[in-house]
């Protein structure tokens, strides 16, 4: 799709049915749609705080233009090293773009092979698998 007042209509309308397939609903009709890896993208992050403070957060802004705050917890590293997330109340997998890999890259620490995200007095470990 091209048009994106489409795209975002579309977004929007996205829901997960009870079989977790990706079904569109509008006006009343149900379309399935398939989505070849996840339906959002992590285009951007940025922290949002002091770095000692017990509130800080990561936002993302998602491609349907939208933002929300990171759930660090859900954070995994696909094939490729491919990183995700869970999105829109943990609904759906996210896939990290470049830049925003990049951008989350820089707060994630390593250790012996563990690799995790330190946020407000905790440690996120990035889990394999999506």
């Amino acid at each position: 799709m091209i048009h994106r007042g489409i795209v975002l209509l579309l977004y929007r309308h996205l829901e997960v049915d009870a079989r977790g397939r990706y079904v569109i609903e509008w006006q009343g009709r149900r379309c399935y749609v398939d989505v070849e890896d996840v339906p959002f993208v992590v285009q951007r992050v940025v922290f949002e705080g002091s770095g000692t403070s017990r509130e800080d957060r990561f936002m993302l802004y998602l491609s349907d233009d939208t933002r929300e705050p990171l759930a660090p917890d859900t954070l995994s590293v696909g094939d490729a090293n491919v990183l995700y997330c869970r999105v829109k109340d943990r609904s759906f997998p996210a896939r990290f773009n470049r830049p925003a890999y990049y951008q989350l890259a820089e707060h994630i620490e390593a250790e012996e092979e563990v690799y995790a995200l330190p946020l407000n007095g905790r440690k996120y470990v990035l889990r394999k698998g999506t």
